[in-house]
């Protein structure tokens, strides 16, 4: 009986992501897959609390990872063809392309604002500190830690490499906006995945990922699709709504906690009482959506009122409101919120636990990480300089929301 070399991942978006153990640098990607560090990922959804929005965004960070390597396999390995000297780089592109995730916690970049963890911090620390992981690629070769960082903090000497895994056209970012779009429904966020590979190319002059001029159709396609899934997916009034829920759960408990009236478990006591960047490795992998979830649950029986509310409107999805009040100057949303207080706390009501300010940033293009070069005639320019198009999405739109539980609304309603 042959034994078996290949390892076969299914994906929805990407079809068979197939990595051959005869290969020294997919080998390597198994093994990393494999280790309990990566595995933890399947248990941190990509999109933290917006299943509580769209019912279909349940996919994991998992997930997301591996497509990502996929996406910087396809890409480099089409480009080093051209040009062979590039080849040593590929372990570097794709374990950096495999791990770039590896540091989220629990609820994702959701969890981030709520607990001030940063997961780009976490990443770097379980490369160095994770044995598994550091182990797997010492053994292949014994500074590859040290390049992958390069990676993450763009100094990696060749500006291809780091620009495959972040920068303003990256592997990470066509992903997401594919497999976000697919599991919440949107169908404006589909780009043309197969024809900005095709027109990737690269500069062996700057070292640089740039793009042919006949490939920039599908790249300003990409760009709207981008400026859209923030506007009607990751800013979504519902999912501010419900990330206002979850963290002012998460303050009540910690409120608690302090006071020792509120019994956790060890994980979730670190979490909640110290500098969530300063964690013991072992107490930060430990920990995922499932945990806090099981807390949650567990909480709605608390003797706190509040923090009982606020648990089962979470679990339940009794969301509150979020009004979009853009329109109104500081002043006015200050004055609407005041009210809204003033309503809140003739019920009898935690107030400043159930209504509040928040303010949404969609960020316009820019020139991040050195933007996007597309070859012309005369040589390189900045997309932005060439596309109309472009240059109308540099503008970051800013939105403002009045969040508000049902019970109000009636009198939030009469107040506009």
């Amino acid at each position: 009986m042959l034994p078996n070399l290949e390892r076969t991942y299914h994906d929805p978006l990407h079809g068979a992501i197939a990595l051959s153990s005869s290969d020294p640098t997919e080998a390597l990607l198994i093994r990393l897959i494999d280790t309990p560090a990566f595995q933890r990922l399947r248990r941190v959804r990509q999109l933290g609390p917006a299943s509580l929005t769209f019912h279909g965004a349940e996919s994991s960070r998992f997930t997301h990872s591996i497509g990502v390597m996929a996406i910087a396999r396809r890409a480099f390995d089409r480009i080093a063809k051209a040009y062979p000297q590039l080849q040593p780089h590929r372990p570097v592109v794709l374990c950096a392309a495999l791990l770039h995730d590896i540091g989220h916690g629990p609820f994702s970049h959701t969890g981030e604002e709520i607990f001030g963890s940063q997961h780009e911090h976490w990443t770097e620390r379980i490369l160095q500190e994770s044995a598994p992981i550091r182990d797997a690629l010492d053994t292949v070769q014994s500074d590859l830690v040290d390049r992958i960082v390069q990676v993450y903090h763009h100094l990696y000497p060749v500006p291809l490499i780091w620009q495959l895994v972040s920068s303003q056209l990256d592997c990470d970012r066509l992903d997401y906006l594919m497999r976000d779009s697919y599991f919440t429904g949107a169908s404006y966020g589909k780009i043309d995945l197969d024809r900005i590979l095709m027109a990737m190319r690269y500069d062996p002059v700057s070292q640089q990922l740039v793009v042919a001029r006949k490939g920039m159709a599908a790249v300003e396609h990409y760009l709207i699709v981008r400026y859209f899934m923030y506007a009607q997916v990751y800013n979504h009034q519902k999912n501010i709504a419900a990330t206002w829920i979850l963290e002012q759960a998460i303050v009540r408990a910690r409120e608690l906690l302090k006071a020792e009236a509120l019994d956790a478990d060890s994980i979730v006591q670190a979490w909640l009482l110290s500098n969530c960047n300063a964690l013991a490795l072992s107490d930060y992998l430990a920990a995922d959506d499932g945990m806090f979830m099981y807390h949650l649950q567990r909480w709605q029986q608390h003797s706190d009122g509040v923090l009982a509310d606020l648990c089962r409107r979470y679990v339940d999805r009794d969301l509150f409101k979020a009004l979009d009040i853009t329109s109104l100057n500081p002043d006015q949303r200050q004055l609407l919120l005041d009210k809204a207080h003033y309503w809140l706390t003739g019920m009898g009501w935690d107030a400043h636990r159930y209504a509040g300010l928040r303010v949404s940033l969609s960020r316009g293009y820019t020139l991040y990480q050195r933007g996007i070069k597309v070859q012309t005639t005369i040589g390189l320019a900045e997309i932005s300089q060439l596309s109309p198009l472009v240059q109308t999405l540099t503008h970051s739109q800013e939105r403002a929301w009045l969040i508000y539980p049902r019970e109000i609304e009636a009198a939030v309603s009469a107040a506009q």
